[in-house]
């Protein structure tokens, strides 16, 4: 081998070691897409429960992603999965959907305030992680050190907000049981739910939660809401982009990566939240926020290196 192709091929294996792989690119451009678009929901959220009450908006939400998957379905014509398969997403809608969505929703009827429930289902990383330990899944100690890097982040940014935001008891009780919708909803997706088709999975999922909330809606509620173009916009953003493209992006990143490690990343959620409501909505921002930002995002990093 002469001088010059060896120094080619020196040259190659080092660009090869300096820059990210195709694989790499693959897993962080949908895990970026999906933090954005998840964050964009609490804004749109937010916006909807001024002109509807919560369980008529979750209601209203879900059956409209339910139409949406169910197009899809009859658009696509996929292979109908066996009634195992489905009724496995049907739990996890009734996990990830309607004990998530309803515990939040519940704990905001019963005065919790917006910061001390994020900070609550800003934990689901953490419970997650110690959930999947109890069950023999063993992670490295660069893991657990993102993890509380990461929490650390999440109190940053939300230490303007917190106070005596509990409300009651029973506001704390309807978010225990958020926390526990969304950490037992992602290990059951990621064990079980995964295989099958994704349009198929999120259609029995909006089911099952359409099933459940909608008659509690209909009996407190009366499925009262405006049709100002502020809710209706939210409406549609939450269905479209929320319900539709987030979970499905959630879908994939499960069927291609540990549980785990896909909960972290909702550790940038807050933070990100954070920064939306500044631009959109005039939300304070303040330095200490960055810095909780910053603190969030380098504890990602760090509990996500292989």
């Amino acid at each position: 081998m002469d001088t010059r192709t060896l120094a080619l091929s020196r040259t190659l294996a080092l660009s090869r070691t300096h820059w990210p792989d195709r694989a790499g690119m693959k897993d962080s451009l949908p895990a970026g897409a999906f933090v954005f678009l998840w964050s964009t929901g609490y804004i749109a959220g937010k916006i909807a429960v001024a002109h509807a009450g919560p369980f008529t908006t979750l209601s209203l939400r879900f059956g409209g992603a339910a139409l949406l998957f169910g197009a899809l379905v009859l658009l696509r014509r996929p292979q109908w999965p066996h009634a195992a398969a489905l009724r496995h997403s049907a739990v996890v809608g009734l996990l990830s959907l309607v004990l998530q969505f309803g515990g939040v929703y519940g704990a905001f009827a019963l005065g919790a305030s917006s910061g001390f429930s994020a900070l609550v289902i800003g934990c689901m990383p953490l419970a997650t992680s110690v959930v999947a330990a109890s069950r023999g899944e063993r992670q490295p100690a660069n893991h657990w050190l993102g993890l509380l890097l990461g929490f650390a982040g999440v109190l940053l940014v939300l230490q303007d907000r917190l106070g005596s935001g509990l409300g009651s008891p029973a506001a704390g009780i309807c978010l225990l049981l958020g926390l526990c919708g969304i950490t037992f909803g992602t290990l059951y997706q990621k064990r079980h739910a995964v295989g099958l088709d994704i349009n198929i999975g999120l259609l029995i999922q909006n089911l099952a939660a359409v099933a459940v909330l909608a008659p509690i809606a209909l009996l407190h509620e009366h499925l009262r809401f405006d049709t100002s173009p502020d809710f209706v916009g939210s409406m549609l953003w939450m269905i479209l982009v929320n319900s539709g493209g987030t979970f499905a992006l959630l879908f994939l990143l499960l069927r291609r990566g540990a549980a785990t490690r896909v909960s972290t990343l909702f550790y940038l959620v807050t933070p990100i939240t954070a920064m939306l409501g500044w631009l959109l909505m005039h939300e304070p921002m303040s330095a200490i926020k960055l810095a909780g930002f910053a603190l969030a995002a380098s504890g990602v990093y760090v509990a996500t290196r292989r």
